[in-house]
């Protein structure tokens, strides 16, 4: 399965926010980040029910700058959209066993990222 978001990507754990909730600190995500998580919403397929069966989750993030990111944040935010939207039942590591082939290019005229969902064979 190929998934293709057409908008810069962005990591969910740059630029949080610390709000009070009950006299605790809660932290949430950037404004950025919510718009982006929203968006997202718009691309994502609508199954009959969310992948739950081992899986490689590739990742390929085209960005508009060459400012350094992290991958590892970018999956992140990547699974927790995935599961937001029941496209995976959960990120946990029975579920996505790997991320082989995941990457972070630079492309300035179509900033963007492609998600493949292979199915694990053994």
């Amino acid at each position: 399965m190929k998934i293709e978001i057409p908008i810069n990507p962005v990591t969910k754990k740059n630029h949080s926010n610390i709000v009070i909730v009950r006299g605790r600190p809660m932290i949430l995500p950037s404004k950025p980040y919510q718009e982006y998580e929203r968006k997202c919403k718009a691309y994502m397929p609508e199954l009959d029910e969310p992948i739950n069966y081992p899986i490689n989750l590739k990742v390929l993030y085209f960005m508009e700058t060459r400012r350094r990111c992290d991958l590892t944040n970018l999956l992140q935010a990547t699974c927790d959209i995935l599961v937001k939207y029941k496209v995976l039942e959960d990120d946990n590591y029975t579920i996505v066993t790997s991320f082989d082939g995941s990457r972070v290019e630079y492309n300035r005229e179509y900033p963007h990222c492609e998600i493949y969902i292979e199915k694990k064979t053994s």
